[in-house]
């Protein structure tokens, strides 16, 4: 009998240890760092990468979406752009991202080719559980 109750218990911590580090939390992971977050309606929206910067060139972000209570809730279909206006001889410029799901409702990894540094907007579209709506945040690519 004790046997199995140390095993059960083995296996339970090796259960949570497991789903820690695959994420199973809400919003960022606790290797990410947020770059910025923004609110629209009831929702916060975050961007986060592991360096807590946007650069130049690849990029693999975080896109998250969190209720007041700072739970991760599922927006539906979403799109992320990163917007550059034209500046002198230089043209205006828009990034998009591929977004897929996570096996976390909510959360979206993102790869985007930013194409310069400097001040981009990112513009984030959703559509779903959470309303239809649309944010956006001033971001530097260094």
């Amino acid at each position: 009998m004790r046997q199995k109750i140390i095993i059960t218990m083995v296996v339970i911590a090796l259960a949570a240890l497991t789903l820690n580090a695959c994420g199973g939390g809400g919003g960022t992971s606790n290797s990410e760092k947020t770059i910025k977050s923004t609110k629209a309606e009831n929702l916060t929206i975050t961007l986060a990468s592991l360096t807590g910067q946007l650069k130049a060139g690849e990029n693999d972000l975080t896109l998250s979406f969190t209720d007041a209570s700072g739970k991760t809730v599922d927006a539906g279909a979403v799109s992320l752009k990163f917007h550059m206006p034209a500046m002198g001889s230089m043209a205006e410029m828009n990034d998009p991202a591929k977004l897929t799901t996570t096996s976390i409702p909510g959360r979206y990894r993102a790869n985007v080719d930013i194409e310069v540094n400097g001040t981009w907007e990112a513009i984030i579209n959703y559509e779903g559980p959470q309303g239809n709506g649309r944010a956006s945040m001033t971001v530097q690519a260094k």
